[in-house]
């Protein structure tokens, strides 16, 4: 199977967001234009010069991504829609990234938009049934596994809440992000509990929103005169499903095999690493997802981010985006506006969240399915 490494360079150039938010009377049109043309503003091109696009969403609707884009005007450019839950964005982006550099197009659109709406399941429609299907909400599935982390590594209630505390501190400075302020261990251990341990500010908020990113080749850097300084190269693009992994937690397992497999595109380690952006859904996602990456050992991950090694500043900022649990998760976007994070870590244009001297970084995503994309982007070099 051939991978990024295999094909021509891809470089993100352009990126976009409408401020993630609670749900509104604002028309999901209005959330995604204005991140694509956000995009389109910050690489310096126009509409027309955008040869494809991909839009992901999970809840707004069949034929919505091309209803939208008719606004910026008819190009006649090959289009699809995307669905792949939580992934949709993720999965947007690796098809753009993937286009360009199979050498179909030179300059293509990856988006993600969505508004809070109706959810409707495909796998509860499948007909094969789960043994608690209808008895565990996804909360009560991470309050299970938060006990379990607990259980078997010591780790205490507070510690794992520092992951909120951090990420709402990180979202507190992002103008993008949903929930901006500063929160205390008392205020996010406060009630009300959710399930088990989980507070309400240790899960993230679904609420709409729109991220756009601008992907291009060598050949688009030089027709349309793109910087070489603000094109950030896209190393890898990673993506599994659902295989046999025993009695590991399912979503854990198939991050490791899926953070393996970008790590051997990219030729990196985890090491290498400067800035991740996390599927952050809950607390305890953080932790688990950490170790599963390898940015520290397993069952180490609640004492390493208590020491501050995943804080802005430390050995790799962890979600300086403020993650899911602080940026927002309105589904569609959320992978798009990961990459949005990192390439703006990597240009050096984050502000006070930018994470000192950032070369590399990496976005991780999980759907239900459950599918994991993780992708990992390097500075330019000159």
């Amino acid at each position: 199977m051939k991978t990024l490494s295999d094909m021509r360079p891809v470089y993100v150039v352009g990126i976009g967001l409408h401020p993630y938010q609670n749900r509104s009377q604002t028309s999901y049109v209005t959330l995604g234009l204005r991140a694509v043309r956000e995009a389109l503003a910050d690489a310096a091109i126009t509409w027309p010069d955008v040869e494809s696009a991909y839009v992901g969403n999970a809840l707004i609707g069949m034929a919505a991504g091309a209803a939208m884009l008719r606004y910026l005007g008819a190009t006649g450019i090959p289009f699809a829609q995307v669905e792949n839950a939580s992934a949709s964005g993720s999965t947007a982006f690796r098809h753009a990234a993937h286009e360009v550099a199979a050498g179909y197009t030179d300059v293509s659109l990856a988006m993600g938009v969505d508004t809070v709406d109706q959810w409707r399941s495909g796998p509860a429609k499948a007909g094969v049934r789960g043994l608690a299907d209808h008895l565990s909400a996804p909360f009560t599935h991470f309050a299970m596994l938060t006990q379990k982390y607990m259980d078997e590594t010591g780790a205490t209630p507070e510690q794992i809440a520092k992951v909120a505390v951090k990420n709402h501190r990180n979202g507190a400075f992002n103008p993008y992000a949903q929930r901006q302020q500063v929160r205390t261990l008392e205020e996010v251990l406060a009630p009300p509990l959710i399930s088990g341990v989980l507070t309400r500010l240790q899960c993230t908020p679904v609420g709409e929103g729109a991220a756009a990113v601008i992907v291009m080749s060598e050949e688009g850097l030089t027709r349309h005169g793109i910087p070489r300084s603000r094109a950030v190269q896209v190393l890898a693009s990673a993506s599994r499903s659902e295989q046999p992994f025993g009695r590991e937690n399912g979503d854990v397992a198939l991050t490791r095999a899926t953070t393996l497999e970008a790590y051997a595109q990219a030729s990196v380690e985890p090491c290498d690493i400067d800035v991740v952006e996390v599927h952050d859904a809950f607390s305890i996602e953080e932790l688990l997802y950490v170790e599963a990456m390898g940015f520290c050992k397993p069952g180490e991950a609640a004492a390493e981010l208590e020491a501050g090694a995943f804080d802005i500043g430390g050995r790799h900022a962890v979600s300086p985006s403020g993650g899911l649990i602080a940026m927002g998760h309105p589904l569609g976007p959320t992978g798009v506006g990961q990459v949005a994070e990192v390439v703006r870590q990597l240009r050096g244009e984050a502000g006070v969240r930018q994470q000192p001297n950032a070369r590399m970084g990496l976005t991780h995503m999980v759907g239900i399915g459950p599918v994991c994309l993780v992708h990992i982007l390097r500075a330019a070099t000159a």
